[in-house]
């Protein structure tokens, strides 16, 4: 579709949040969506981001899903984001929301072509557990890392172990993870 081609070039979502506690720049989904809109209306596209909770064995996750079209012609790009919800100092829907959001700012990477490798949210450890002087802590927003790798057939769960300290339980979770979008695919 030429007309995501010409979004992708000109879109510039720059990083406009800050977490205090990482002190690292980010940028939310609101971000990607208010950077968006101008050129989705300069180029007569519409934009849609739906989510479905899917369950898979004990994994409890979103699935987001954001759309481009020009009336004629259809682009769309899925992510996914783990929802815990017994996450510390979140009630219920706290959680969700979260993943949602979390989900569909990757989706909209995803679609637009929008590179967070260099993120430190993509590293930043937000829990109270004590990393190997070696290794990092497997975060969410790395576990997802992980998981698309592997399902893209760019990386494998022993090299990521190389770098993060995975237990066995977060091993399972990720070859579920890798196991969902499998067969989602085909």
């Amino acid at each position: 579709m030429k007309k995501l081609t010409e979004i992708q070039a000109e879109l510039k979502a720059p990083k406009n949040q800050f977490n205090s506690f990482g002190k690292y720049k980010y940028r939310s989904c609101e971000d990607i969506l208010e950077a968006v809109k101008p050129l989705l209306k300069k180029h007569d596209c519409t934009l849609t981001i739906t989510d479905d909770v899917l369950e898979v064995g004990s994994l409890v996750f979103i699935d987001a899903t954001a759309i481009i079209s020009d009336g004629k012609e259809s682009v769309s790009v899925r992510a996914q984001a783990g929802i815990d919800p017994n996450r510390k100092g979140m009630d219920i829907a706290q959680s969700f929301g979260s993943s949602s959001s979390y989900a569909r700012k990757y989706a909209l990477n995803g679609l637009f072509l929008i590179d967070d490798t260099k993120d430190a949210d993509a590293t930043n450890d937000h829990s109270q557990t004590v990393k190997e002087p070696s290794k990092l802590t497997l975060t969410d927003a790395a576990k997802d890392a992980i998981v698309k790798a592997v399902f893209e057939g760019k990386g494998t769960i022993e090299q990521a172990k190389g770098k993060y300290s995975i237990s066995e339980k977060q091993e399972s979770a990720i070859k579920a993870a890798v196991q969902i979008l499998v067969n989602a695919q085909g």
